[in-house]
């Protein structure tokens, strides 16, 4: 008794390790009884050993069910059904859950644990794409943990809900209940295993959500809950991969790769192929921005294997390495399949960039206007950030320059905000280019400069060699043509009017009648065909 009894306080001081060697000793001398079963499963779960916490679990549930302790024995039945539905294993989970759900009957419907086994009609009707009958279903098993005074129901459920609603693109009303549910995380009121389903489920609906400063409060505060249990395995691959895109996007891409790294080591350790999944994936995306083409491709294979479908990433690679077309119809399938408002938030972005590199600038133009309702009332955050910089390089390729400074002035402020450093750079790259455009050559090279001082600190070798190619297109002969009348004389050679032209570059017909009459003089031409001509010779096109 002595071996379980510090067993039992070991457990009470969240020392894993120790709770889960003094119990299994203490039940190698004498069966535990099902309470302590449970502790001892809870322990191994902690720990990372998925599949012994599935195995004590089913010990528990019998256990109780010969003590007649039916409701306990219920309550290991839904914990076996989830965990094991969990890992793939949809039948036996369907088994175990058929279970709980006869036990609920025979002891009468009006319980606490109807919510419980709520919880799984939730996830069955997300599955089938039924978010709103989801959204209600969770609605019901909130109310019933908060009538009945558990807070594991509420929690769970809560922040099932709130997931839901983001994804039905009701963003606040998701965010406030997400936002209720982590008061209780906090306040140590839940569960272990709670605490740490709804840590992560929370930080990954505010991520599906662009919030970037609530994903970065409760990543922080997920990494101290995993740092005062020096024993946890469990979770603690979720909290690294989480803490990786952190590390990313603020500049700390070093730091973020050995996350990610160990992210991915921790997750196979906890057996959960998902969360290595995402682990790889947030490496693959690392690895891109750095120019390691070859280790971003085997990590987004590998994200795939455990299950992470690797978009927009590995779009993004192929159009890196020049393949925009396989590009083009990868970033068009993912986003084809997608309906939910946040998913299709975080394709867009990279749906447009490839769209203006395969030169549909009307696909680009509908991929901006979308992600810019979508970030209606998010315009300090990431999301508004995004839209405001997508929209700026759709009006740059589209001739409005000027309009193209005001929204890209936007996105670099608040990715500066943000604290997000290549973002910024990606930013001032395009407004470099607007200012190219407009004549304004001395901003142009402000902006670009410090474009290419930021991708040089950081290692974005892809974006160096970008911004050196530009410079090179830049110190090309241009016949004496300005950058906008190269812009002209394009539009001229693609068979626009001055009228077209005027409209296209938001001037006035007289403004073009110059450039035109410019364009003339300085190729020593005297029609807008020997023009075209001209400019094709000399590969001004």
């Amino acid at each position: 008794m002595v071996e379980v009894d510090l067993g039992r306080r070991a457990y009470a001081s969240e020392a894993w390790l120790e709770a889960y060697e003094r119990l299994s000793a203490a039940d190698r001398r004498e069966a535990l009884g099902a309470q302590d079963v449970g502790l001892l499963a809870t322990s191994a779960y902690m720990i990372g050993r998925e599949s012994e916490y599935l195995v004590l679990l089913e010990r528990a549930y019998r256990a109780h069910l010969t003590a007649g302790e039916r409701l306990e024995a219920l309550r290991r039945a839904f914990w076996l059904g989830i965990g094991l539905a969990g890992r793939g294993d949809i039948g036996r989970a369907g088994g175990w859950l058929g279970r709980a759900q006869r036990l609920l009957e025979e002891c009468g419907v009006d319980r606490v644990e109807r919510g419980y086994l709520l919880l799984p009609v939730v996830f069955e009707q997300e599955a089938s794409g039924d978010l709103e009958a989801a959204a209600t279903t969770a609605a019901e098993a909130a109310t019933i943990g908060r009538e009945y005074g558990d807070a594991d129901l509420f929690a769970l459920a809560a922040h099932e809900q709130g997931h839901v609603l983001i994804r039905l693109g009701r963003g606040k009303d998701g965010l406030r209940l997400l936002d209720e549910t982590m008061v209780a995380v906090t306040a140590g009121e839940l569960s272990p295993i709670v605490s740490g389903i709804v840590y992560c489920g929370v930080i990954l609906a505010c991520r599906d959500a662009s919030e970037l400063r609530r994903a970065q409060e409760w990543t922080a505060a997920l990494s101290d809950w995993c740092d005062r249990q020096p024993d946890l395995v469990a979770f603690t691959g979720r909290c690294l991969t989480h803490r990786a895109e952190l590390l990313h996007l603020h500049g700390a891409w070093a730091p973020a790769l050995e996350a990610a790294r160990r992210a991915e080591e921790r997750s196979g350790r906890a057996e959960n192929p998902a969360a290595a999944g995402e682990a790889c994936y947030r490496r693959g995306e690392i690895h891109r921005t750095l120019g390691q083409f070859r280790a971003a491709e085997a990590a987004y294979r590998e994200a795939s294997r455990n299950g992470r479908e690797p978009q927009p990433g590995l779009a993004l690679l192929r159009s890196a390495q020049g393949n925009v077309e396989a590009a083009a119809a990868t970033i068009r399938r993912a986003l084809a399949e997608c309906s939910e408002p946040g998913r299709r938030a975080g394709l867009l972005p990279a749906f447009a960039e490839i769209a203006l590199a395969v030169g549909d600038v009307a696909a680009a133009r509908g991929a901006s206007d979308e992600l810019s309702a979508l970030a209606q009332g998010h315009g300090d955050g990431a999301l508004g950030a995004s839209a405001a910089g997508v929209r700026g390089a759709v009006e740059l390729t589209e001739g409005d320059a000027a309009g193209a400074l005001v929204s890209l002035r936007r996105a670099a402020e608040t990715w500066r905000t943000l604290e997000a450093p290549y973002e910024v750079a990606r930013a001032r790259e395009l407004l470099g280019l607007a200012c190219r455009t407009l004549d304004d050559e001395d901003t142009a090279a402000l902006e670009l400069d410090a474009a290419r001082t930021t991708y040089a600190r950081l290692g974005a070798v892809p974006d160096l060699a970008r911004l050196d190619s530009l410079a090179r297109g830049a110190r090309r002969e241009t016949h004496g043509l300005t950058t906008r009348e190269l812009e002209v004389l394009r539009l001229v050679a693609a068979g626009q009017t001055n009228k077209a032209i005027a409209a296209r570059l938001v001037v006035s017909e007289r403004t073009v009648d110059r450039h035109v009459s410019n364009i003339l003089a300085k190729l020593r031409v005297s029609s807008r065909a020997a023009a075209t001509a001209s400019a094709y010779e000399h590969g001004l096109l």
